[in-house]
């Protein structure tokens, strides 16, 4: 993983630490005092926590608002309907962390034991991790500059608790920044099934996404697919299609045909979707029959078949 960051001046570089690319970056400190392409130890200490969890994948998105919490917490709903099945949700959105009020859990608090962080437990078979359990209300701001908003990720990776997990779903901030390049570096050793990438139709948000999906390719993170959420409008009165964002340039569906990846499915936009969210309740159980829960339903069986065919490969560990 040679270019990550991109910009990397190399270990062997006199700017070795010292470059802007390096900022934020978890060698950072390794590469500055001379200790070249060391990695991090808590690189291989993730790697041994993380060795009960079967599947790892991060949802991203270009933009904000575009539904990628939203879509995140309802993988984790659909993935929990099984019982067998053991799902967590690490929310890594430092500083948006809406996790907490989309899952019913805002006020909850982080409990730590002898084997470290505890999850907040939605059910039995589905835990919950985020920066919102550490606040002393919904409203404090989280004010870091990149290299404490890292150390809050590797905490999170190398001390939380989850046990035998069949399934880590990791909501991360929208962009290509220090919280994504922390998650793929620290998770490299530890094996990423992929990432589902989020967006809404119009040409303003594909423009951000191809940029994630260059991401994705440079930093070698396999892509699950995209999907496209807030497609179209379907009034629950008389069931006509409304586009509400028109996809100017062929929508997420064109996009995927051009850049050779899946597209993994279409959500109508729905206003139960919000008002579930608000409430902290799953939308698949409030509207079980809606188009976008049947959508919903489409988009994780693939993720689930992609999980299950898909062998990730162990990457080199990446140098600063």
């Amino acid at each position: 993983m040679e270019e990550v960051p991109q910009g990397c001046p190399g270990t062997g570089s006199a700017q070795a630490g010292q470059g802007a690319s390096c900022q934020g970056c978890p060698n950072q400190r390794l590469c500055a005092s001379g200790a070249g392409a060391a990695p991090d130890p808590a690189i291989e200490e993730i790697k041994e926590k993380l060795k009960t969890v079967k599947h790892k994948i991060l949802v991203l998105s270009g933009k904000g608002g575009v539904g990628k919490s939203t879509f995140s917490a309802h993988l984790a709903y659909g993935l929990a309907e099984d019982e067998n099945t053991q799902v967590a949700l690490l929310d890594i959105d430092i500083c948006g962390p809406s996790i907490p009020k989309m899952m019913g859990l805002e006020g909850e608090q982080v409990h730590q034991s002898g084997s470290g962080w505890s999850p907040v437990f939605l059910e039995d078979n589905l835990g919950v991790m985020s920066v919102g359990f550490l606040l002393g209300s919904p409203d404090d701001a989280v004010i870091w500059r990149g290299p404490k908003k890292n150390g809050m990720i590797k905490q999170f990776l190398r001390d939380v608790d989850w046990g035998q997990v069949d399934y880590l779903i990791v909501d991360t901030p929208p962009g290509t920044s220090d919280e994504h390049l922390s998650a793929v570096q620290y998770l490299a050793a530890a094996r990423i099934d992929g990432a589902a990438i989020i967006t809404t139709p119009q040409e303003v948000s594909l423009q951000d996404v191809r940029k994630e999906i260059s991401f994705c390719r440079k930093v070698k993170l396999p892509i699950i697919g995209v999907v496209e959420n807030m497609s179209v409008f379907i009034c629950p009165k008389c069931k006509k299609e409304s586009q509400i964002f028109p996809p100017t340039t062929g929508g997420a569906e064109r996009m995927c045909q051009d850049l050779k990846i899946p597209l993994l499915g279409k959500v109508p936009l729905d206003p139960h979707i919000g008002k579930s969210c608000d409430k902290g309740q799953s939308f698949l159980i409030d509207a079980p029959d809606s188009p976008a829960a049947v959508a919903y339903r489409g988009i994780i069986q693939k993720i689930q078949e992609f999980c299950g065919h898909h062998k990730p490969k162990q990457e080199p560990l990446p140098s600063s």
